[in-house]
């Protein structure tokens, strides 16, 4: 397993995390994700320790609370031999208090998920999205406390846009606090906006990226083909997938290219979508989820070889997205915005 630093701190992490969205399966939206219960964790979480992945992900909303829950169950006797990232912000009630990143959300939120996490600190906490309704110094004076108390290790987000991150980033700077050391970011071959701002960003404060939905809710799984029909009860359908409608014809000559760097190099799609992500500026991390031990196993097998140049330059071509407004802008004043060659598109 190879490990990364986490953005500007001191904090290693493999380049490989479980994501355990899929336990519990707590509500609709869940089980279409999946609904892996105790048993079933403590074998998937084995496996991982086993391929050295000791970074598992989870969140408050997931299975609300379910997923931490089981966690906590799984990693019981393990819990100095891993690191656990969770998250707040979304509702969790109906109160109107029950739901953002204020004082007094946050630490309710953080209490309840030690207790289902059966733990006495969280090693990496993040803001699950952005609160515009709570002044940021709040939300990152309370972040700061409870780094202070030793609840938790280090703080990161989630979802955040630029100036989001920009501003947190200010604002700890000018009190002295922790500040976010990662950003969890949706980015796939699928999906490359993460590229236009949030990037270049992490590039120049050092805050490095975890990727969630790598495989593109499943699109990039290797299931969806050109001339073929969908594959059956598949997440996307089920109303648990991400992101804007799809452009399937986008998709399939992604797929495309994918298929013959996969026979090339001997992998499947997944693993080499996979891969693709390792290969970016900023990436220090990437969350694979899996409903059972053969997906895991399938996943864990992304690591441990690299694309070439000439197949990372050809996915890179297929995947090309045409820039909004102001970065297309930007690209043709590349005199004053001087990029990455991987970003000038």
């Amino acid at each position: 397993m190879e490990y990364r630093q986490l953005g500007a701190s001191g904090l290693k992490v493999p380049v490989l995390s479980f994501g355990t969205a899929t336990f519990g399966g707590g509500n609709e939206f869940f089980k279409a994700w999946g609904s892996t219960q105790a048993d079933e964790a403590s074998r998937l979480i084995n496996l991982c320790l086993d391929a050295g992945v000791n970074l598992f992900d989870t969140a408050n909303v997931y299975s609300n609370g379910l997923s931490e829950e089981i966690l906590g169950q799984a990693l019981k006797g393990l819990r100095n031999k891993v690191l656990i990232s969770t998250k707040a912000t979304f509702a969790m009630a109906d109160g109107p208090n029950d739901l953002g990143s204020s004082r007094f959300h946050l630490l309710k939120q953080c209490e309840d998920s030690l207790k289902r996490l059966n733990t006495d600190h969280i090693d990496i906490y993040h803001m699950h999205g952005f609160d515009a309704t709570t002044p940021v110094e709040e939300t990152l004076k309370t972040l700061e406390n409870l780094v202070e108390s030793g609840k938790v290790r280090y703080i990161a987000c989630s979802n955040f846009s630029g100036w989001h991150l920009m501003k947190s980033l200010s604002v700890s700077e000018r009190y002295g606090w922790s500040r976010y050391i990662a950003h969890q970011a949706y980015y796939s071959l699928l999906d490359r906006e993460f590229e236009w701002e949030l990037m270049p960003l992490g590039i120049d404060q050092k805050v490095g990226t975890i990727v969630w939905s790598p495989l593109a809710s499943g699109r990039l799984s290797g299931k969806y083909r050109r001339n073929q029909p969908l594959p059956e009860n598949n997440r996307v359908q089920q109303g648990g997938g991400h992101g804007p409608a799809l452009d399937e014809e986008r998709l399939y000559t992604i797929m495309d290219a994918l298929d013959i760097v996969a026979e090339e190099t001997g992998k499947t799609v997944a693993q080499v979508s996979l891969n693709w992500l390792l290969q970016r500026p900023t990436v220090s991390n990437i969350v694979i989820g899996a409903r059972n031990e053969e997906q895991l196993k399938q996943n864990l097998e992304a690591i441990g070889w690299n694309l070439n140049t000439d197949q990372v330059k050809r996915l890179d071509e297929a995947s090309q997205l045409e820039p909004v407004y102001p970065y297309w802008h930007q690209r043709q004043s590349l005199q004053l915005n001087p990029l990455p060659e991987f970003y000038k598109g």
